[in-house]
């Protein structure tokens, strides 16, 4: 694993990041081989809700100036938060970034009053989600296939 310090700053997106946050997570989305095929078939299905820029919800990591990730999160009924997107750039994986973001999203959940954060993963991911502190709870079916049902206790 080639991860090396980084200066990595978590800022809140704001209108401006809607473009470029969408085509992160298009790069990010056709590097996983198993997501290319449907995503194809299907480019409506990568987009970045206006509401969750306006409500505060979406966060970006910043590496020398520039956005090389984000995390957009939802507040549950329940009152815990769930992860709805967490996207890095591919030549940037492994190098803390996601880990970075998913620290800061867990310590705004838990300065909300959350005690758990959720997230509906993608198999790839499985192993980054366990080593940030999630547990599997099962699947559900989704869209385009199969998705891991996790949550990390705050």
């Amino acid at each position: 694993m080639n991860q090396m310090k980084r200066d990595i700053t978590i800022r809140t997106a704001v209108a401006v990041d809607q473009k470029t946050l969408e085509a992160l997570q298009w790069r990010a989305s056709l590097n996983n081989p198993g997501d290319r095929e449907a995503l194809l078939a299907h480019p409506e299905a990568i987009s970045i809700s206006v509401q969750h820029n306006e409500c505060g919800n979406v966060f970006v990591a910043v590496v020398d100036g520039a956005i090389q990730g984000f995390a957009a999160v939802i507040q549950r009924t329940d009152g815990n938060w769930e992860l709805d997107a967490l996207f890095v750039e591919p030549e940037h994986w492994r190098q803390g970034i996601g880990r970075h973001l998913v620290e800061y999203v867990c310590l705004q959940a838990e300065a909300s009053g959350a005690t758990e954060l959720h997230v509906i993963g993608n198999p790839h991911a499985q192993a980054f989600y366990e080593a940030s502190g999630f547990e599997s709870l099962g699947t559900v079916t989704m869209r385009f296939g199969v998705g891991l049902l996790l949550k990390r206790r705050l």
